[in-house]
Order: C-alpha cells, then sequence, then structure tokens
C-alpha cells in the first residue's frame, strides 16, 4: 500500500484520498511523508479514543504503533521510487498513477481478509461507524470527501494552488474500489475462494 502511495506521489496528479492530509503537510511545511503520516495516524487514534471512550480497546490503541510501521515504510517507499525517473509528459503520469491504483488495491486485497490490527484511518471510520449508526460504506465516501475537502482548502489558503489533489486524487477514489473487485473476481476465480472484505463495507 505504501508503494501505491509513493507512486502517486510520483505522478505528480493528486495522492490517494486518504494520504492527503499527511502529504498535505509535506507540500506546506516540509514535513517529512513518513512522520507526517505517523502524526496523522496519532491523531486519528484520539479521534477515536474520543469518540469510543469506554469502547476503545487495545487493538485501538495498537493502531499508533502499526501507524509508526506504515509510516517508516512510506518513507522507504519513496525513497525507493526516487531512482524512477520524474514524470515528464501527461502519459507517463498517468502510467505511475495507474500502477499506483492496482498496488493499492492489490495492498488491501492481501491486508483486509487477514482481519489484523486495522490502520488509524480504517479504525476512524469504524468509530463514526458505531458511533453515530451509520453503513461503513456511507462513512468511508464521508471520511475521503472529509479529507479532500480540508487537504484542498488548506492548500488554497496557505499556498494558492490545489496541493496534494488533483485529478490523480478524484481517479484514485473511483477506481481502488472498482480494481480491488476485479482482483477479488480472478482470485476467486483461480482459486474457487471467496475473500472477505466486509471490513470495507
Amino acid at each position: 500500500m505504501t508503494l501505491g502511495i509513493a507512486f502517486s506521489i510520483k505522478s505528480n496528479m493528486g495522492i490517494s484520498p486518504v494520504s492527503t492530509i499527511p502529504y498535505t503537510m509535506t507540500v506546506i511545511w516540509g514535513v517529512e511523508i513518513g512522520l507526517a503520516t505517523i502524526i496523522f495516524h496519532c491523531i486519528l487514534v484520539l479521534i477515536q479514543f474520543i469518540l469510543l471512550r469506554d469502547k476503545f480497546g487495545w487493538e485501538n490503541f495498537a493502531q499508533v504503533f502499526v501507524g509508526i510501521i506504515f509510516g517508516y515504510f512510506t518513507s522507504f517507499s519513496v525513497y525507493l521510487l526516487s531512482f524512477i525517473p520524474e514524470s515528464g509528459n501527461i502519459i507517463i503520469s498517468l502510467i505511475y498513477l495507474l500502477i499506483s491504483v492496482v498496488v493499492i488495491a492489490f495492498g488491501i486485497f492481501l491486508y483486509l481478509p487477514a482481519n489484523l490490527i486495522p490502520l488509524a484511518g480504517e479504525g476512524a471510520m469504524q468509530a463514526v461507524s458505531i458511533v453515530f449508526d451509520k453503513p461503513f460504506p456511507k462513512v468511508k465516501v464521508g471520511f475521503d470527501i472529509t479529507m479532500v475537502v480540508i487537504s484542498a482548502v488548506t492548500c488554497l489558503i496557505l499556498i494558492h494552488s490545489f496541493g496534494s489533489v488533483g485529478l490523480g486524487t478524484i481517479i484514485s477514489a473511483v477506481l481502488v474500489g472498482t480494481t480491488l473487485k476485479y482482483i477479488v473476481k480472478i482470485h476467486t476465480s483461480l482459486t474457487g475462494n471467496e475473500v472477505d472484505l466486509k471490513n470495507e463495507g
């Protein structure tokens, strides 16, 4: 998943929705992307604590450690792609973006069925879903839109551009879920085993 995020950064077309706020911190304040990701995950865990209160358990707190690992891997993935030539035209940018979509979708495919400790973003969505009794898919859509709006407004006010938000952000929001469904179908047809993606609603 972090490799997919790195490819979306490389595309210069806008990062995937859930990473817009950390990348906004990078674009505006120069915070290293891995550190920004860790800070953002910690904030999301704090939000869960405020929302869940007595229902806040060890698995919620453990998301801090998962966020630290995720942040370090994000930095490492960006470093790995630093050796790839910069995009010189829209075609190369689209190729990088599509690679990002496929890699992120495949990462979700590997990650969710294992039913391990969720990432803080997913944990925050689940907390909102529980507290306000809203279907997870609707919460996810609202969460993604909120992240994108906050990032776009912040960038417009402070640097007078959309910064981390772009056409690639919209494309990622639409195509990651669609690509994930196709990956699941291919896996099911090849193995005969269905993959449970209930955490994605």
